[in-house]
């Protein structure tokens, strides 16, 4: 049977992020994709001109349509924007009894535009997380979760323990923002920590790299894959795309999931 995965994310209309990139991720690891959309935006590579957000109860209702007839083998979260529709994703998770769930906390775009409302994190810490496999932030989004600042790889440590109490099994705390010449991201289970550490690849072409990643983490555990090993082919995988990154648009072009004008003799996929 073909491994299955949800992303329930916002609408990218450039491609390069949210449901389109989870959706191309999937095809390119070969897991069949399903999507949730939660808002939609005007976007492009240089900036979002506008966002406009589901219903909560419309969100609920696509959930049901897909969890009650194609079950996934694993679910991931992207741009959840509001209250109402954290809440609804928490509700369906918990009456599906989703187990294999990544949640990416998107908070804010390449670009600057507040992707998920202030007065929706309190509703993502205490509904959301506790129901996670595995929570995906960034260093500037665990600053937000935890109140701590992470600029380093004892920071990203310390914010790792603290978001694991939130409820998480898993946390991974990414260092990509952090400058340097590697890349260092931090997975903690609660009682250890895994250090992943990759050549910086560097290129301006950088939209969709949380999307990407946190998408691969759920297609490689809807194959079977345990965590760290989902982590670690989702890190390599990443790496690809970004050497293939998009050189298009007028700002930050996408990394490129499957290939397109890449060197596809560099695919294990």
């Amino acid at each position: 049977m073909i491994p299955k995965a949800l992303t329930i994310a916002g609408s990218d209309s450039s491609g390069g992020a949210g449901i389109q990139a989870d959706l191309k991720t999937f095809s390119a690891l070969h897991v069949y994709g399903m999507s949730v959309v939660t808002s939609v935006t005007a976007q492009n590579t240089a900036r979002v001109l506008g966002v406009s957000d589901l219903p909560p109860q419309f969100v609920a209702l696509q959930l049901e349509a897909v969890l009650t007839d194609l079950r996934p083998g694993a679910v991931k979260t992207g741009m959840l924007s509001s209250v109402g529709i954290v809440e609804a994703v928490a509700e369906k998770m918990q009456e599906h009894s989703v187990e294999n769930l990544v949640v990416d906390p998107v908070m804010v775009s390449k670009s600057g535009v507040v992707l998920l409302q202030p007065e929706a994190r309190g509703a993502l810490r205490s509904l959301l997380l506790p129901r996670a496999l595995i929570a995906t932030p960034n260093t500037e989004e665990a600053e937000v979760l935890t109140g701590e600042t992470v600029s380093n790889i004892d920071q990203m440590k310390r914010a790792a323990t603290v978001l694991h109490k939130l409820g998480p099994r898993w946390v991974l705390v990414k260092g990509g923002h952090l400058p340097g010449e590697d890349v260092v991201d931090v997975l903690y289970d609660g009682q250890d920590f895994r250090i992943f550490s990759e050549k910086r690849i560097e290129t301006r072409d950088s939209h969709g790299t949380g999307c990407i990643l946190s998408a691969a983490v759920a297609a490689k555990l809807a194959q079977g894959l345990n965590v760290p090993d989902a982590v670690r082919e989702a890190r390599i995988f990443l790496t690809a795309a970004l050497k293939r990154s998009l050189r298009i648009g007028s700002g930050s072009g996408p990394c490129d999931p499957v290939g397109i004008g890449g060197d596809d003799s560099a695919r294990a996929w």
